[in-house]
């Protein structure tokens, strides 16, 4: 692995069109028909919590956490976390997971929703969330539907829909 010095910052206004480019690249067109993207759709991503990495002057990576609903339980969803292709598997996700994290909890948020892999973001502190507990408005994999919880947040239940 080839060792790359990031640089990580808050989100400006002006990373906009990197992020939607490094979205497109890395996710494709069917982005846009995933459940979690259709959640976020109209509800704006928290700009305290969004964080872009950089390796030199060049975009590398990005991550967002946008409000959500959970029942009646204020939550945030992760996502999505990009890396560009060409500079994966080099730290930059798990830089800016940390980065996302730490500054939600910082922030005194209690429960962070994401669909990912648990081998990934299982060090982070997320774990399954248990079966039916938890219901997305679309079809998503329940193994891969985790929870984070933080400030002695507790296993919040019920439909999850955007939140303000």
């Amino acid at each position: 692995m080839k060792q790359t010095t990031w640089v990580i910052r808050l989100e400006d206004t002006a990373d906009n069109t990197a992020i939607e480019d490094l979205q497109a690249e890395a996710f494709g067109p069917g982005r846009f028909a995933r459940t979690a993207f259709r959640i976020r759709e109209n509800v704006p991503h928290r700009r305290d919590l969004a964080f872009v990495g950089l390796v030199g002057s060049q975009f590398a990576g990005s991550i967002r956490l946008s409000p959500i609903l959970i029942g009646d339980t204020e939550a945030l969803l992760l996502g999505p976390l990009t890396v560009s292709p060409d500079l994966k598997n080099r730290g930059l996700g798990k830089a800016l997971m940390r980065t996302a994290m730490n500054a939600a909890e910082l922030a005194g948020d209690r429960i962070v929703l994401l669909v990912g892999d648990a081998p990934y973001y299982s060090p982070f502190g997320f774990r399954q969330v248990p079966l039916g507990q938890i219901t997305l408005p679309g079809p998503v994999d329940p193994a891969r539907l985790l929870v984070a919880l933080m400030n002695e947040g507790e296993m919040p239940e019920g439909p999850v829909h955007g939140g303000q």
